[in-house]
């Protein structure tokens, strides 16, 4: 599976921005997909994943109820949709399929920088 996200950006705090994902592979429709994101001079750290047909999500506690994941199986791509962003959220964001929990992947795209001033 490849990856490429895009959709980062610069946006005030209380914005919103849409995070893309289009993989390439056969495999995309039974993998897991998920977002997690590198603050600076921090580890990377799990944001949110979604099963293979999109009817379980999980989220990180710091972004429940402020950003949503979804999947289109048919375009191969998954998104984040971020509202109400924070200058916390301030990250580069990495897209990831078949995901280890929350712990890791085996696949990951390229970064894309997000951020949120204040």
């Amino acid at each position: 599976v490849q990856l490429q996200a895009s959709g980062g950006g610069l946006v005030q705090a209380g914005g919103s921005l849409r995070l893309s994902c289009a993989a390439s592979g056969r495999t995309f429709s039974s993998s897991s997909m998920g977002w997690f994101r590198q603050l600076a001079e921090k580890e990377r750290e799990f944001v949110a994943s979604i099963g293979w047909s999109g009817g379980i999500t999980t989220y990180a506690e710091p972004v429940k109820d402020r950003f949503t994941i979804s999947r289109d199986n048919a375009k191969n791509t998954v998104y984040l949709q971020m509202n109400s962003l924070k200058p916390e959220d301030t990250a580069v964001y990495y897209c990831a399929a078949n995901l280890y929990g929350s712990r890791g992947a085996h696949y990951w795209g390229q970064g894309t920088q997000v951020t949120v001033s204040s």
